[in-house]
């Protein structure tokens, strides 16, 4: 792993995910690729609490706090502890996600009712709104287009699209918003995602990994880091023809200004 000269940040990461032991050299490398902060994103209130006391042991995790949707409905019990909790913290929590609507559940368990998943969703954008937080969905497919309903009845502006797959119908819809994506690693290898990233515009995106989710082409079988980052960043630049340090630039700028990391 060779010293970067360009700064990132990952813009999407399920740090819980990774062990207390795994922690210090994950950072160690960080430094190393010049890798700044993360934003490490909850998947339930188990997973957010952990993540809010790894931003206060290390300044370099930018925390988020929500439920990602590729799982069963919580009760409506569990649901009012989630949102009493990131009230009670929401001085320190920088977002609401990884919220949004089950894509690949509802292609497993086809007999899935998605209505409380809208409803659980509506909920979270809600308080979103109510404490002036930006959001970092999981609408990858078709679910995107309820998902904008969604933030246009809470009105939401600050949305974060998280690894989208949509239509170019969805995306128009998305950059008349000013909602941003973010592109993971696929994008060195699956054309589907370079052809998203050819139309969308450079400054409403951002890069992600989506660790420790393990990719293909080039990067199977190695563990997935934000030194992937670089990676990304440098499709980007030969997608757009554009110089790869303003593609840095831009996208660094992207990031701090979404999530207020000034």
């Amino acid at each position: 792993m060779c010293t970067k000269v360009h700064r990132i940040i990952d813009a999407h990461i399920h740090l819980d995910q990774f062990s207390d032991k795994e922690l210090p050299e994950f950072y160690n490398s960080m430094k190393r690729v010049n890798c700044s902060h993360v934003v490490a994103v909850g998947s339930d209130l188990a997973s957010s609490g952990r993540i809010l006391d790894l931003s206060h042991k290390h300044d370099w995790v930018i925390p988020a706090a929500g439920f990602h949707p590729e799982q069963s409905i919580p009760s409506k019990e569990e649901v009012d502890k989630l949102c009493v909790w990131i009230v009670e913290h929401e001085a320190d929590i920088a977002a609401i996600g990884e919220i949004g609507l089950p894509t690949y559940l509802l292609r497993e368990r086809q007999d899935t009712n998605i209505l409380p998943y809208i409803e659980l969703l509506e909920r979270l954008l809600n308080l979103a709104k109510k404490l002036d937080k930006p959001v970092a969905l999981h609408a990858v497919h078709a679910e995107a287009d309820i998902v904008c309903d969604l933030l246009e009845k809470a009105d939401i502006e600050n949305a974060h699209f998280h690894w989208f797959k949509g239509s170019k119908a969805t995306m128009k819809r998305m950059m008349n918003r000013g909602y941003f994506i973010s592109l993971p690693p696929e994008i060195v290898y699956r054309q589907k995602i370079r052809d998203i990233a050819k139309l969308y515009p450079l400054n409403l995106m951002m890069a992600e990994t989506d660790g420790p989710w393990p990719f293909d082409g080039p990067f199977k079988g190695i563990p997935t880091h934000p030194e992937m980052i670089h990676a990304i960043i440098e499709s980007i630049a030969e997608i757009k023809g554009i110089y790869k340090k303003k593609v840095y630039e831009i996208i660094w700028k992207n990031t701090v200004d979404f999530y207020n990391l000034q």
